[in-house]
């Protein structure tokens, strides 16, 4: 194809894609379709993956889209496709873009209809396939111990002293005496009187 008829921008499945990409990245690019389903998808067309999607003509471009449509018509195994065994119609199905997400929330919601363990985890926006939970998949602030600043310090401690101190004190004007018993001062003689003498 020459460069006059080189496409900058395509639209493949409702997705704009850019022309310059290599075909199996861009394809990947829609929603639905991964890697290897791509790589497989290009093999059974006989398309070249490495070459860039805006050189493509327009009917190999249309042989993509019927297939991403349809793979069942490209000869693609029934195990690449990511609807298999459907609930209402029990065919095999792939599905893409926005009909992949309305499918999604349709089974969540069913599964929340009938009460099953799933729906339960769904409601309560836990994991679903058995994850563990103890350390991942956390929501909300961290869970841990408080901690609690240190107390100020008082600057005067206002705990009374002995009875006796606070008494002398408010009696001699806030001075506290220091004038001892005269029991205590006899007995003290005494004992120094006892000391034998030399």
């Amino acid at each position: 194809m020459s460069a006059a008829e080189y496409k900058h921008i395509l639209r493949i499945a409702g997705k704009d894609i850019d022309g310059s990409k290599k075909v199996i990245v861009a394809l990947s690019k829609v929603k639905g379709v991964g890697y290897n389903f791509a790589h497989v998808l290009l093999q059974s067309l006989n398309i070249n993956p490495n070459s860039r999607i805006g050189f493509l003509t327009d009917r190999e471009l249309t042989d993509i889209e019927a297939a991403i449509r349809d793979p069942s018509k490209a000869r693609m195994p029934e195990w690449y496709l990511n609807r298999r065994k459907d609930m209402d119609t029990g065919s095999d199905r792939h599905l893409i873009t926005s009909d992949l997400d309305f499918m999604i929330s349709n089974d969540i919601d069913r599964e929340k209809t009938i009460m099953s363990w799933r729906g339960y985890r769904h409601m309560f926006g836990l994991r679903v396939r058995g994850q563990c939970t103890r350390t991942t998949g956390r929501k909300g602030g961290a869970v841990g111990v408080k901690k609690v600043g240190k107390p100020m310090p008082s600057a005067v401690s206002n705990t009374p002293t002995k009875s006796t101190g606070t008494a002398a004190s408010s009696a001699t004007g806030g001075v506290a005496s220091t004038t001892k018993p005269a029991a205590a001062t006899a007995g003290e003689e005494n004992t120094n009187s006892t000391a034998p003498k030399k």
